[in-house]
């Protein structure tokens, strides 16, 4: 399975939601504090093309998006794939 990393939050409840997925499908996730002023927070949003928003998840070398984007892999069937290929 491809190691996950994922920029998050304090009290991001999207970023909870994201993390919980990513753990269900028994990804190996990492978080990444990239709270505001933080300069984890200036990495994440050049490796994401200018967003901001978190989470921003990427697996392997793909950039998902945030979490939004990773539940539509889900529900489009092809979180799994993207997880194992």
């Amino acid at each position: 399975m491809k190691a996950v990393e994922i920029y998050t939050q304090p009290r991001c409840g999207f970023c909870t939601a994201a993390v919980r997925l990513l753990t269900q499908k028994g990804a190996p996730v990492t978080e990444i504090d990239a709270a505001r002023g933080s300069p984890r927070r200036a990495e994440m949003i050049q490796r994401a093309n200018g967003r901001s928003s978190t989470p921003q998840i990427f697996i392997g070398d793909t950039h998902v998006g945030g979490c939004d984007d990773l539940f539509a892999l889900q529900d489009a069937g092809k979180l799994d794939a993207l997880l194992t290929s």
